[in-house]
């Protein structure tokens, strides 16, 4: 199990857009499961490479489901609208509430390099979205309706889980 760093809001290489992957080597398949222990490790839900400072296209999510895998992703399709609270681990002790699609469909390559479509409503959908925002350098604050607010408020629902 290798920990990674967890980029904090602000740091450049947040800001930048990713680039594709053309090739799984070694190297980057150890990118990916330390990209799945460390979003486990911090109780997220969701992570993408740039969050640990690599500019690649790659990211993870796990909604409870089991660990999905996502290499150079892109959303096909969205429908639908939903609207909840929201928050990043590059953001850590903040949420805000932010509008997304309820249905995403997404098309991407898994751990092999083969070419998957993968479907996702409400809270795999909004994962979705989220994690292939930082893709492009989009954090999820330019989205919020309203301010953000602290975690540690009492009204804050313990329930949701940062992503």
């Amino acid at each position: 199990m290798a920990l990674r760093q967890i980029r904090i809001m602000g740091d450049e290489k947040l800001e930048k857009t990713c680039r594709p992957v053309t090739e799984m080597t070694p190297r980057t398949k150890e990118l990916i499961r330390d990209m799945l222990d460390t979003m486990y490790d911090a109780n997220g839900v969701g992570l993408a490479a740039p969050q640990v400072g690599i500019l690649k296209r790659i990211v993870v999510i796990d909604v409870g489901e089991g660990p999905i895998v996502l290499v150079n992703p892109v959303i096909l399709e969205t429908s639908g609208e939903q609207t909840g609270q929201e928050g990043c681990l590059s953001l850590p002790g903040q949420a805000g509430i932010v509008t997304r699609p309820n249905y995403v469909k997404v098309k991407a390559c898994d751990e092999n390099m083969q070419e998957f479509e993968l479907e996702g409503e409400e809270l795999l959908a909004r994962a979705i979205c989220h994690e292939c925002d930082h893709l492009d350098g989009i954090m999820y604050v330019r989205y919020v309706e309203g301010e953000l607010f602290d975690t540690s408020d009492e009204d804050y629902d313990e329930d949701e889980t940062e992503e």
